[in-house]
């Protein structure tokens, strides 16, 4: 089978020493998760954080966007362009992964709507129970998969499919036809990553969430299930 031509837009940049000094960027966590798949993808990273996307939407097969501790709520400059580009996708019905601020992105941009959490971060491992099956969505199964986040998507664009809610997030995923798939949580996180994350964020969560965290990320998670979800989706599989 011929690679899939993957184009990464990256929202995120961490330039830190206690983490982006020690980890693979956003880009390369999804590539680690991917080539662990039996089907091949040739990727292109754009540093859409910089301003950088695509010149000529079709110059890939699908396209991601990553996760970021940024939000879409505030004025970032380079959001406008991003959400031109989604719709664009939408449009000609480009194969389009949102994952985190990539999902919220996705869902504000297509008309949909995303607020803070009322009741503060969402951190560790969460279950995501599916309400609904797309044709790519197999094995079926319920997800648990990290998560970071003090945002959500409260209210879905027209023509969008609920997909999946958690305890702490109804529209935790969502689709659009076969062309948009998304999620709140972070298949492409490691434990390792996850760990290091949770502890460089101590003071910011608090004692009680950062203790309720540490004992929720020693349940094991469904990255790599997600990830044969995402494999089926780009490559049309049970279309």
């Amino acid at each position: 089978m011929k690679p899939l031509k993957l184009g990464i837009l990256q929202v995120n940049h961490d330039k830190s020493e206690s983490i982006g000094d020690r980890f693979p960027d956003d880009a390369h966590r999804f590539r680690d998760l991917f080539d662990d798949l039996p089907e091949k993808f040739k990727y292109r990273i754009y540093m859409t954080i910089g301003g950088e996307l695509p010149n000529d939407i079709n110059e890939q097969d699908a396209y991601l966007i990553t996760g970021s501790p940024l939000s879409v709520r505030d004025r970032l400059e380079f959001l406008p362009d991003l959400y031109k580009f989604i719709q664009k996708c939408d449009e000609i019905k480009k194969p389009l992964l949102g994952l985190c601020f990539g999902h919220q992105a996705i869902a504000v941009a297509l008309g949909g709507k995303v607020e803070r959490i009322k009741t503060g971060w969402n951190v560790g491992i969460e279950m995501t129970n599916y309400i609904h099956y797309k044709p790519w969505m197999y094995p079926k199964n319920e997800m648990k998969l990290f998560v970071f986040h003090e945002d959500q998507v409260v209210s879905l664009p027209k023509n969008c499919d609920h997909l999946g809610q958690s305890k702490a997030c109804k529209f935790s995923s969502f689709s659009k036809g076969n062309h948009i798939f998304t999620t709140q949580s972070h298949p492409e996180f490691t434990d390792r990553f996850m760990k290091a994350l949770v502890e460089d964020n101590k003071s910011m969560l608090g004692q009680n969430l950062y203790k309720s965290t540490l004992k929720s990320i020693e349940q094991s998670q469904s990255g790599a299930l997600f990830a044969s979800w995402c494999s089926n989706f780009f490559f049309k599989k049970g279309l």
